[in-house]
């Protein structure tokens, strides 16, 4: 929907709250006409129901109302004393609707003192679920949202089994797209397996404002541009047209920001011709041939001296040699030294050998993971030229990204040597917001933008910046599968990490020590 089509909805809206409510707003005191004013009515209704002024404000947050609006249309029918159980399901039921049979065809009177408190042990319970769940909704979709790291594409710095807590605030929380949505889960409702949402109506695109921009090297959490999956745990063919918001969330770490040119040579990335300085944390990870010798060349010995998390491939028993995906340079320095290792070869795909999956995808390009580009990265406000070479690279972000995701009519067509947008010849386009190009740690094992193109700045989720939990799956005993040394870590600085998981034990003793305490106190003073 664009921003007309939501100002009229809101009106109509505004309209259909007044005509099924005037009534009692005059049985409360208040005027007819206060029933029919935009936001001005929301607030002399918390008043009415004899609610805080600021609930007002939970009813124009997407999602949060979802849970707001049936419990305002309860309090309004409780505050003209219809408590009963039916009175309740039938505003729920009706969404609210039932408020014009109460409005316009019984005799009821506006009970101005009314007990706040629920009147049932259940119903309290109730409450209190409520208003935790919009609580965290809040949490979740404007400050910190939880998130877990499922594939291998940025070990060393980020380990498959890491919860994190990934900033919303460093770059601006993105207000949400999709208005209907079940609370605190993404596109898949858990257990159901069922989609979470649905596609209609949609907002707007907007971002609040950050502290800080995506600098080059930043670990950011993003929707996958080309997600076209029904929801995460689907694995089909079928294709599907997802939210901005509801696309799969990816993790990767920024190696080409707005404006840079881009190259990859033998695996080393260089930005404007320079060598990208990754920071100290980023271990990259390169695929090698391992020949063994000797009877020590133990597969498990190796994995857990040289700390390989991923491997794959062959094992040849009469010539012991090996594949791995997943060494690092620092790994590999060591790696050498072993005295059942004759040789470690590199695996690198040479120039010119094309990989027909790399971005953008036409089979116009010799290009592959090792040697790629060079790549223009779009800037919001720069111009390129458009021609039937070009337009490869930029035709998605035409069509789909500044095109129907911001209510765009753009349509992309050739003719001859001739590009048309909307039917018009073009030799040039200006970009509408920024882009970012995203790479795994683990060259050799990581889907990133070598292979789908230019993550768009109304796709970037937050910043990862703790992490609070490490479950590793193939650890022997309960105890052993905690990652211990990772608990309560930085996700960005320099250096070895450092855990903070005893200083988190001694506030949490703290506050649960401080509240007894308080507590004890209170009640000898009653």
């Amino acid at each position: 929907m664009t921003i007309v089509q939501w100002i009229i909805f809101f009106l109509v809206i505004q309209a259909i709250h007044g005509l099924g409510t005037w009534k009692l707003y005059v049985k409360a005191g208040r005027q007819a006409w206060e029933a029919f004013i935009p936001v001005y009515n929301a607030v002399v209704l918390m008043k009415i129901i004899n609610r805080p002024w600021w609930w007002t404000i939970l009813l124009f947050v997407p999602i949060v109302n979802l849970i707001m609006f049936p419990v305002v249309w309860v309090e309004t029918v409780r505050s003209f004393g219809r408590h009963s159980k039916a009175d309740t399901w039938l505003t729920i039921l009706t969404l609210g609707l039932y408020i014009y049979y109460v409005n316009y065809t019984l005799d009821v009177s506006y009970v101005e003192d009314r007990s706040l408190t629920p009147r049932t042990e259940a119903g309290e319970w109730v409450s209190s679920i409520l208003f935790a769940v919009v609580a965290a909704t809040i949490v979740h979709t404007y400050f910190i949202q939880p998130f877990t790291i499922p594939t291998a594409s940025l070990e060393k710095t980020l380990l498959v089994g890491d919860f994190l807590f990934v900033s919303k605030l460093h770059y601006g929380a993105r207000t949400p797209k999709t208005t209907v949505s079940f609370p605190m889960v993404h596109d898949t409702i858990p257990v159901a397996g069922v989609k979470s949402y649905t596609n209609w109506p949609q907002l707007p695109y907007f971002r609040l404002p950050g502290f800080e921009k995506i600098e080059r090297n930043d670990i950011v959490v993003f929707n996958w541009p080309v997600d076209t999956v029904p929801y995460f745990r689907y694995r089909g063919k079928e294709t599907f047209k997802k939210p901005i918001d509801k696309k799969s969330n990816y993790v990767k770490r920024t190696v080409g920001v707005p404006g840079d040119s881009l190259k990859i040579v033998d695996g080393k990335i260089y930005i404007d011709n320079e060598p990208l300085q990754l920071p100290d944390r980023a271990k990259p990870q390169y695929s090698y041939v391992v020949q063994g010798k000797g009877k020590g060349f133990s597969l498990q010995n190796l994995y857990k001296t040289y700390d390989i998390t991923d491997p794959i491939g062959w094992y040849n028993q009469a010539e012991k040699q090996y594949y791995f995906t997943s060494l690092s340079e620092e790994a590999l320095d060591r790696f050498k030294n072993h005295p059942n290792v004759a040789s470690v070869e590199r695996i690198i795909d040479s120039a010119g050998n094309a990989e027909v999956s790399t971005f953008p995808n036409t089979n116009k390009t010799d290009w592959n993971r090792d040697n790629f580009g060079p790549i223009y990265i779009p800037e919001a406000g720069k111009t390129v030229e458009i021609n039937r070479e070009t337009l490869p690279f930029y035709k998605r972000i035409i069509e789909t990204y500044e095109g129907e995701e911001m209510h765009l009519e753009n349509k992309i067509t050739t003719k001859g040597t001739q590009v048309l947008l909307n039917g018009s010849p073009i030799d040039s386009y200006t970009f509408k917001q920024n882009y970012y190009f995203m790479m795994g740690d683990n060259r050799h094992n990581s889907e990133d933008s070598r292979y789908w193109g230019y993550v768009p700045e109304n796709h970037v989720v937050g910043k990862p910046v703790f992490v609070w939990m490490s479950w590793d799956a193939n650890g022997e005993g309960f105890s052993n599968k905690i990652r211990w040394e990772r608990l309560f870590t930085t996700v960005g600085g320099d250096g070895k990490p450092v855990s903070y998981f005893y200083h988190f034990l001694i506030v949490l003793v703290l506050i649960f020590g401080i509240n007894f305490f308080w507590k004890k106190n209170k009640n000898k003073e009653k």
